[in-house]
């Protein structure tokens, strides 16, 4: 293991392996500690899925099972009995990122330029060309 990596200890997975489903289908999970390690990983550095540390398991198998707990309302689950646990009070981010949207390459305005289609300009007043 990474130091530099987020690993869940056996204490810390014990208090949500109750919350997490047990209703698969086909091959054997892949070792859920593990995976939630990855996520959580994944989550607090920002980066994407794909630039997972390969320690974690498969990154479409860290992908897949954020995606699918959160649809199917896991992780609310999850996060409601570790504030019930008690311990000290949670800490709560909120990114305030300032986005600026892209300018176009026509003119600097921002935006398309509309043109007409070649049959509307074909069947429009034809312009002077001199």
């Amino acid at each position: 293991m990474n130091r530099d990596q987020f690993w869940l200890t056996k204490a810390q997975f014990a208090k949500i392996v109750a919350h997490l489903p047990t209703d698969t289908r086909g091959k054997a999970r892949v070792d859920d500690r593990r995976v939630i390690s990855g996520i959580i990983q994944v989550l607090k550095s920002g980066g994407r899925w794909v630039d997972a540390p390969p320690d974690y398991g498969p990154r479409k198998t860290l992908y897949n099972r954020f995606v699918r707990w959160a649809e199917k309302g896991v992780w609310v689950g999850v996060f409601e009995a570790l504030a019930q646990a008690g311990g000290p009070p949670a800490q709560v981010l909120i990114d305030s990122s300032a986005v600026k949207a892209h300018r176009s390459a026509a003119g600097g305005k921002g935006g398309r330029k509309i043109r007409r289609s070649a049959a509307r300009a074909a069947a429009g007043r034809r312009r002077s060309t001199r």
